[in-house]
């Protein structure tokens, strides 16, 4: 933490521009502790409030404006790149959906302080086609707590935030070892996650010919099409494949009850 005060100190708004635009587009860098750092700048007079304060949105409204833009033209594809780290992209992909989709438009406004969703929250609002002014108005919203929030929070406790760097640094030796085997029994885990849940990495697919082919022939008493959109996707007035019926995605526990087991069930997403 110390290095980043000094960093900040030196350069100042750039170094947190940097930042908060990388932590927008999904890459691991820390905003909130950047924010922290250009609070106790500001409390040392090293930088100006509102100068930090307006790098810090038009940085973060770019970020999120870009992969917005990207969220309406690649869907749920852009999703799948930024969950790829994740060992189950899919369910990284639902967990942060379900989120957007329970509290709607208004979790842009709360969206930076939550891990996952605050990456994800602005290509699912794309994907979704949200307008773009209400997107920016929710987005700025929600950007202005949260540069507002951590960088309060460097200024008023800019004396302990320091003496906790200088401490850190007096430990800098013993830290670096642990984070070092930290990193490596992290690489064991996921590299032993992968291994294991890399069965469920093919799913079986069917092209549309054989479908139609099954449906208009004898076999169509046996065969089951079931309609898996999620509620970006889907609403009461959706139009679906004839004779096919609707699975919520988000309440499968109670769907799969009426589902029949001797059926040949085929599903359609987006």
């Amino acid at each position: 933490m110390e290095s980043l005060f000094a960093q900040i100190a030196r350069h100042g708004y750039m170094v947190l521009a940097a930042i908060v635009f990388a932590e927008a587009v999904g890459l691991p860098m820390p905003a909130a502790i950047g924010l922290v750092a250009g609070g106790a700048a500001v409390a040392a007079k090293v930088l100006n409030g509102p100068g930090l304060f307006i790098v810090a949105l038009i940085s973060m409204l770019i970020g999120d404006s870009l992969l917005y833009t990207l969220g309406r033209y690649m869907g749920w594809t852009l999703l799948g790149i930024l969950c790829r780290l994740s060992i189950n992209p899919e369910s990284c992909i639902l967990s942060s959906a379900e989120s957007f989709y329970k509290r709607g438009k208004a979790t842009l406004l709360i969206a930076k302080f939550i891990p996952g969703v605050n990456t994800m929250a602005p290509p699912l609002a794309g994907s979704m086609k949200m307008r773009p002014l209400q997107f920016i108005r929710f987005d700025a919203a929600g950007a202005t707590f949260y540069i507002l929030a951590y960088g309060t929070l460097g200024f008023v406790f800019r004396d302990f935030l320091k003496m906790i760097s200088h401490g850190f640094q007096a430990a800098s030796h013993f830290i670096s070892e642990v984070l070092f085997v930290a990193f490596f029994v992290y690489i064991v885990y996921r590299l032993w996650l992968y291994k294991k849940n890399l069965v469920y990495k093919v799913v079986p697919r069917v092209q549309v010919a054989e479908i139609a082919e099954k449906l208009a022939s004898d076999e169509r008493a046996k065969v089951l099409i079931a309609d898996v959109r999620s509620h970006g996707y889907y609403d009461a007035t959706a139009q679906r494949i004839a004779g096919s019926i609707r699975i919520e995605p988000n309440n499968l526990d109670e769907e799969l009850k009426n589902v029949p087991k001797d059926k040949e069930i085929y599903l359609y997403c987006t």
